[in-house]
């Protein structure tokens, strides 16, 4: 599978609310990060609950995949989120788009970093 493909996989498995799948093919040491700053989810375990937890909050949460792209070890891709109402009774987030830079070591998924 490309590296595109894998990242395609992510985001099916992302959509499908399948924690699972989606940490399946990362590296065990991978992380999801603000673009150059924060990581906010760390390791296989820390991006489990951390999707679980967000999934559970926003049962209707989608992403559409509006462009991507492959370059060396990297794939990029432009995304339209939709996250539908809150189980929390916080306010509605408003649909967003965001790029997320998906960085690759062999056919596993080291990092995702966002840019919104």
């Amino acid at each position: 599978m490309s590296n595109l493909d894998t990242a395609k996989a992510m985001i099916a498995a992302y959509n499908a609310q399948d924690v699972d799948t989606y940490v399946s093919y990362m590296t065990d040491d991978a992380c999801e990060a603000n673009y150059r700053g924060d990581v906010v989810r760390e390791g296989k375990e820390g991006t489990r609950s951390g999707l679980a937890a967000a999934f559970a909050r926003w049962p209707q949460n989608h992403a559409e995949i509006v462009e991507a792209q492959a370059i060396g070890n990297y794939v990029l891709m432009r995304e339209h989120v939709t996250r539908g109402p809150a189980t929390d009774g916080s306010a509605l987030v408003e649909p967003f788009d965001v790029i997320a830079v998906y960085s690759f070591e062999g056919d596993k998924c080291s990092r995702v970093e966002f840019i919104r």
